[in-house]
């Protein structure tokens, strides 16, 4: 059984959280493999939960607009309530206007009693302040907050500055307005000149921290966050050896958040790839992914599994451990190896298509890496590695055989010091793998051509513990 939201067919980018008496209504771009009845186009479609665990699918929210209009495309927004009205601003977008000689993006606004049912509001259109210094083809993904200073809306809008180098003009632009019908536009909210363009910007507070979370694809596609005491910045990196500025690797994308005041979480999805190969193209959208967001006592921000998720897995599977190379021995209820100058490895037994993983490991000084190997072979042929490396203070997910000379597949960085214990939780469902270590950094990733085998553990050039070891399935 599926875990992870997926769409029926095609994938699912760019979600739009919204919470609201008790379920999170998610809103995101629906991407369809098959175009036959329309030539193109991405209407925004909805889902609502409780939990992250069961879905109703609500079906289409807003649909595009005909071949031609401005809103072909719908893009990434934001959701909220006024006087007892809720209102989407989004995207509309129509890549055919440039020909034309007019912009291809404008932020429109649909209008809902019920959140299911919504109409478009064809007198709202804002488009690039072209003469203020913006480029007229990037203005998107309206954030809509409210700010208690001066009592007024503000509006947070993805677009470039039409000076400089072209891979540095992202900029996050800035509007209010006192009553969400007319905006003024305002200095830039941040301006960093580091990225090509600060996609699917959010905001929002946690105790006095402000933080600014925006996604990128100039140096590498991820979700970074900034952090301030005030909404007039400066917007600082944060200082964190677990995570650094993101909430999950390279395979996770366009995160935005909502919370229920007492617990925030971020929405952002797993890509598929090209043929569905481990080393085929990232496409555009793919499976949701949602990680809970914990403050650290310093402010940066780490995150875990959600409970829910977590505890909807409540079916223990045993596990038998079978030696494959190196010596292993138990110790209580641990297992442990001696791999000084070597390699050691041992099966724990078959792994479900859907489960939960749980492990916690030890390591001595020096050593090299430990870890985990998912759906390995008998042979220890071919295998995934989800592997910590003290020396480089990092998680990788790895594979083999490796393809041509890559060396491993995607990694975060972790702090990790010999004798603390390293605490792995690892969701497995169908080509998913979302690792969690230490319930503060994730790694998100596709295993599509090992669909099955053992779960294992490793230790290389080292000694290594692995206690409270368990297999779950829902």
């Amino acid at each position: 059984m599926q875990m992870l939201f997926h769409p029926g067919h095609g994938r699912a980018a760019d979600f739009i959280p919204f919470y609201w008496k008790g379920r999170y209504h998610l809103f995101y771009l629906r991407v369809f493999d098959d175009l036959t009845n329309r030539s193109e186009g991405t209407p925004w479609h909805q889902v609502v939960s409780r939990d992250f665990v069961n879905f109703a699918d609500w079906g289409e929210a807003i649909p595009c607009g005909a071949d031609g209009a401005q809103d072909v495309w719908i893009f990434t927004g934001s959701v909220v309530e006024r006087n007892g009205e809720f209102l989407a601003f989004y995207t509309a977008h129509n890549r055919h206007m440039r020909e034309k000689g007019k912009p291809t993006e404008c932020v429109a606004l649909a209008r809902s009693k019920d959140l299911r049912r919504w109409k478009k509001e064809p007198s709202l259109r804002i488009f690039p302040p072209v003469e203020a210094g913006y480029e007229a083809h990037d203005w998107r993904d309206p954030f809509i907050y409210w700010d208690e200073r001066c009592g007024e809306w503000g509006m947070l809008l993805a677009a470039r500055n039409d000076r400089g180098p072209s891979r540095h003009r992202g900029c996050t632009a800035l509007l209010t307005s006192p009553d969400m019908k007319s905006w003024t536009r305002r200095q830039p909210f941040w301006a960093p000149d580091q990225y090509q363009t600060h996609e699917c910007p959010d905001l929002f507070k946690i105790g006095r921290w402000w933080y600014l979370v925006y996604s990128t694809f100039s140096e590498s596609c991820i979700t970074h966050y900034r952090m301030s005491r005030s909404l007039s910045g400066p917007w600082r990196a944060p200082k964190n050896a677990d995570g650094g500025d993101s909430f999950d690797g390279r395979a996770y994308y366009a995160a935005k958040t909502a919370g229920d005041g007492k617990r925030r979480y971020a929405f952002g999805w797993l890509p598929t790839r090209e043929d569905r190969k481990d080393d085929g193209k990232w496409h555009w959208g793919g499976t949701l992914v949602v990680h809970e967001i914990a403050q650290q006592p310093d402010g940066t921000l780490t995150v875990r599994i959600p409970r829910s998720v977590a505890g909807a897995f409540k079916k223990k599977r045993r596990s038998v451990l079978r030696p494959l190379v190196g010596i292993w021995r138990k110790r209580g209820a641990a297992i442990c190896a001696d791999a000084a100058g070597r390699f050691s490895a041992a099966s724990l037994g078959k792994l479900p298509d859907c489960t939960l993983i749980e492990a916690t490991v030890r390591f001595n000084s020096g050593t090299e890496n430990a870890g985990l190997l998912l759906r390995a072979d008998a042979a220890m042929e071919k295998y995934y590695q989800l592997r910590i490396e003290p020396l480089r203070q990092r998680i990788v997910i790895d594979r083999w055989p490796r393809p041509g000379d890559v060396p491993f597949m995607l990694e975060r960085p972790l702090r990790l010091r010999a004798g603390e214990p390293v605490r792995l939780r690892v969701l497995l469902d169908d080509s998913c793998m979302v690792a969690y270590a230490n319930d503060k950094v994730a790694l998100s990733c596709r295993l599509y051509e090992h669909r099955a085998g053992e779960l294992g553990v490793f230790v290389t050039n080292g000694r290594a513990e692995f206690s409270s070891l368990s297999l779950k399935e829902r």
